[in-house]
């Protein structure tokens, strides 16, 4: 047994009401002027991060968007260094806190995320930006917040489809940590534990939105789920999805939900450990499968198609992931990689 594995450095503050805390977070890392960042969605949760920094607010910026493109993520850097802020406030999911992310990477500001969905992005140093279609990652240490303040019941009005959706794009990130080229012992017991509070809490939020516990549980899931992705390489699921975001717009979160059972299919035989732990996380044999189930159970989209893509598309996602493929146990093919996607297109089974 040979492995590598770094902690990354970041403080988590989790319970009901604990984003009230917010303003002491900015105190302990010795920030005083914070721009807050949300969607033009999530401004009234913006406002309320805002009023309790009192003094430590610089102002507030309601305009991250899916993919963070790079003229919204330009204005954010513009807006932060217009107003001499030293550290921002990202509140929102994915796209709120990769608006963050970009304003750390340009200026270095600190980052304090307030989730409020379960893309798991502030547990990662993952940084991603959208210019002219094309969607382009990259890792660094300065992107990842600083402090995060997980609060379940910010999570309550979110709504059953997105909660889902949102839920297994972090289930997603656990299954590919598990086969990851740099995965550790330790990554791939947090990658575990996450995908089997996720599918446990899931079901539970569609049954009863307003349950604190099962989003407190879905919340806890995601933050294993984050951490397991923030310490690993992304591989072909990911890749697969900055494609089909960041060329042809489709939902990030739903993307990741449509898409996890046909990868895992497809490498399953060339994990088998990682399958192995899948399938002990859900108590299922066939874990791809498996997943698909959920997904339908949960009343998640059922195919690319149904997202948008448009058929004669698959050809070009195919040539830019063979373009420069992200590491995979099972490397892409053309033929491979037509076959799963044609299966993601049409909503088939898994296989």
């Amino acid at each position: 047994m040979r492995f590598v594995h770094t902690a990354l450095p970041a403080r988590v503050r989790f319970g009901c009401g604990v984003v009230s805390a917010v303003g002491e977070e900015a105190g302990r890392l010795g920030l005083r002027r914070l721009l807050v960042l949300c969607s033009p969605g999530q401004r009234a949760l913006g406002e309320m991060v805002s009023v309790a920094l009192a003094e430590r607010s610089a102002g507030l910026l309601p305009a991250a968007r899916e993919h963070v493109p790079v003229e919204v993520a330009d204005a954010a850097r513009d807006r932060a260094a217009a107003l001499g802020a030293d550290g921002c406030v990202a509140v929102g999911g994915g796209s709120a806190i990769g608006l963050g992310k970009a304003v750390a990477l340009e200026h270095g500001l600190p980052v304090i995320a307030v989730p409020t969905t379960y893309s798991g992005s502030e547990m990662t140093p993952v940084w991603g930006l959208t210019r002219d279609g094309a969607k382009r990652t990259g890792r660094d240490p300065r992107v990842l917040p600083a402090a995060v303040l997980y609060d379940p019941e910010l999570t309550v009005k979110l709504p059953v489809p997105v909660s889902v959706t949102s839920g297994l794009n972090a289930l997603a990130h656990a299954v590919e940590a598990l086969y990851a080229p740099d995965a550790s012992p330790v990554t791939s017991l947090v990658a575990q534990e996450g995908v089997r509070r996720l599918a446990d809490a899931l079901p539970e939020i569609v049954a009863d939105p307003a349950d604190v516990a099962g989003r407190a549980l879905a919340l806890s899931g995601a933050w294993l789920c984050g951490v397991a992705l923030g310490s690993t390489r992304m591989g072909l699921h990911h890749q697969l999805c900055h494609v089909l975001g960041g060329t042809f717009g489709l939902p990030h979160a739903a993307t990741h939900a449509v898409l996890i059972p046909h990868v895992l299919a497809y490498t399953a035989a060339a994990a088998p450990s990682a399958a192995a732990a899948v399938s002990r996380a859900l108590g299922a044999s066939d874990p791809a499968r498996a997943l698909g189930e959920l997904g339908r159970a949960l009343g998640v989209p059922g195919s690319l198609a149904e997202l948008g893509l448009c058929e004669d598309d698959l050809a070009l996602v195919v040539d830019r992931v063979l373009a420069e493929p992200y590491p995979n146990p099972a490397p892409p093919t053309r033929d491979g990689l037509t076959r799963l996607l044609r299966r993601a297109w049409a909503g088939a089974e898994a296989s």
